[in-house]
């Protein structure tokens, strides 16, 4: 039976389905059983000497670094620790060629990555399936362990995994208090998509509005059906009758602020910083988690609560070795043949946004653009271009198409009144272009939207279609994601080429990071 895990990527939480992930948890709790009851735990165990790992941290870290490391050691592989400082990479070498040349060492790889830059996993994962198949390699593994603001997968499996635990494997409903410090926190941002395990989700988000949740994931919290609540402090939290029995912290992290927001430290810290007059105001079974570590100083949960039963992030520490255990497992082809679950649902790429409209009539051109348009004999015309925005709007989208598909020739453009004289819409004539190639088209339904493209012959239009917004947009050069920590913003080098896909009718987001653009925003020009 076909292993649907071997050579998998989780860059993301959504990299599992519900199911993959249910699964995963089902697989971890029946490791850690059997590790802790020093029974035979040879069914999780990969034992190959083909197979190497590679511990690629370009960031600090311990705990999710020396879990993975001794995951790596329970399997039995070969286990690669890359230097990251003293490495190519400090030579200023691509991601891609240096990925490469480790990938070339083993018949079998799995990379387990922290990066500064957000969307490496994705990337590489694209980038070596070629090579792989040049080499005829088996496809590598990437685990992601973190990559800038964007997610941590791997620390929200760990996550979830405990919140089970403590539910006794009841995934009807969770009510969660997320505080801390919630802007920076990938952590946090994983929960986003990895709450979802659980049917009906109620979210408390407590944090002043310098610490709070980006607006694009909070939208996808309500996209994903999750019930919000906003707080700005713990005491204003616990001043209402329906508080969560599970609570989860993460730290400050000041040094990702600016000077106007570090001013505020004391303030921020005093808010979501637990302290001991709100004992008796929370659930007797509740519990306290963290991704660890806390500040030794100015722990958001300090030390008096370290020794009581609300301490929960010792457990959940712990649980960070079987469920990357696990993960290996799962990606390193060991287990997975007995999965029977929904998997994920593969992205139709080409959806139709190219509609033929049928021409009930061989209209004269001159007759249809009459006022202010030279008419056309053979061309085309782009006419309900952002049909009934005002008339600035307009403007500037005709100027967008005219640049971006550079459409410098003989031609003549305007706004106009609709068949409704209070609608507006923009046309533009170009009577020396006879056609438009596909890549150019798909740019003009990027830019321009249920605009209509007219093929015009001996004055006449031959053939119409209504352009719809498409479903990706990718491989233009006049396109680039805005998050300047993305790992395919033009000033990281590393050559990755744009890819947005569409989240509704109007929002785009990156491929990679995940960051929610406007379909205007995505334009460089």
């Amino acid at each position: 039976m076909k292993n649907v895990f071997a050579g998998r990527t989780i860059g993301v939480v959504n990299d599992l389905s519900r199911d993959e992930q249910l699964y995963l948890y089902r697989k971890t709790a029946e490791l850690k059983k059997k590790y802790l009851n020093n029974e035979d735990v040879s069914e999780f165990r990969i034992v190959d000497p083909d197979m190497s790992a590679y511990l690629i941290f370009m960031e600090n870290s311990t705990r999710t670094k020396e879990s993975f490391r001794n995951a790596c050691q329970f399997h039995d592989i070969k286990l690669n620790i890359f230097d990251a400082g003293t490495s190519s990479f400090a030579k200023q070498e691509s991601y891609s060629d240096t990925i490469k040349m480790l990938f070339g060492y083993s018949k079998r790889s799995l990379f387990i990555m922290r990066t500064g830059e957000e969307g490496v996993c994705h990337f590489l994962d694209e980038e070596l399936e070629e090579y792989a198949r040049k080499m005829n390699y088996d496809k590598a593994a990437f685990l992601n362990g973190g990559d800038g603001k964007h997610e941590h997968p791997t620390q929200e499996f760990l996550d979830e995994f405990t919140f089970l635990e403590k539910k006794n494997w009841d995934s009807s409903e969770i009510h969660i208090v997320l505080t801390g410090d919630l802007y920076h926190g990938r952590t946090i941002h994983s929960k986003v998509d990895g709450l979802g395990v659980f049917d009906k989700v109620k979210v408390d988000l407590v944090a002043p509005a310098e610490l709070s949740m980006p607006d694009h994931y909070e939208r996808r919290m309500a996209e994903n059906g999750f019930e919000i609540r906003k707080f700005e402090t713990i005491e204003e939290y616990l001043n209402q009758d329906d508080i969560a029995d599970i609570w989860y912290f993460t730290r400050l992290q000041l040094e990702r602020m600016g000077d106007k927001v570090k001013e505020k430290e004391h303030q921020l810290r005093e808010a979501v910083t637990f302290r001991k007059e709100f004992l008796d105001k929370i659930p007797a079974a509740s519990k306290f988690y963290h991704p660890l570590p806390r500040h030794k100083v100015y722990p958001v949960i300090p030390d008096f609560l370290d020794h009581t039963s609300y301490n929960g992030w010792d457990e959940q520490s712990v649980n960070g070795f079987f469920t990357r255990t696990i993960e290996i497992s799962m990606c390193g082809g060991k287990i997975g043949a007995d999965f029977d679950g929904e998997g994920l649902r593969k992205v139709k790429k080409d959806k139709v946004f190219i509609e033929k409209v049928a021409v009930t009539r061989k209209s004269r051109v001159e007759d249809r653009y009459k006022i202010g348009i030279k008419p056309v004999d053979n061309g085309i015309v782009i006419d309900h271009i952002s049909s009934g925005e005002d008339q600035e709007t307009i403007w500037n989208q005709i100027d967008k198409i005219r640049r971006i598909l550079k459409l410098n020739c003989r031609s003549s453009h305007g706004v106009f009144h609709s068949n409704d004289r209070s609608i507006y819409k923009g046309i533009i004539s170009l009577p020396d272009v006879l056609e438009l190639n596909d890549t150019e088209i798909k740019k003009l339904a990027a830019i321009a939207p249920e605009c209509t493209l007219n093929i015009v012959k001996e004055a006449s239009v031959q053939e119409k279609f209504r352009l719809h917004m498409p479903p990706q947009i990718y491989n233009f050069e006049e396109i680039s994601c805005k998050n300047e920590n993305c790992i395919s913003h033009p000033e990281k080098h590393q050559h990755v080429k744009t890819y947005f896909l569409r989240s509704n009718e109007s929002r785009f987001v990156c491929k990679y990071c995940e960051k929610s653009h406007s379909f205007e925003d995505i334009w460089d020009i």
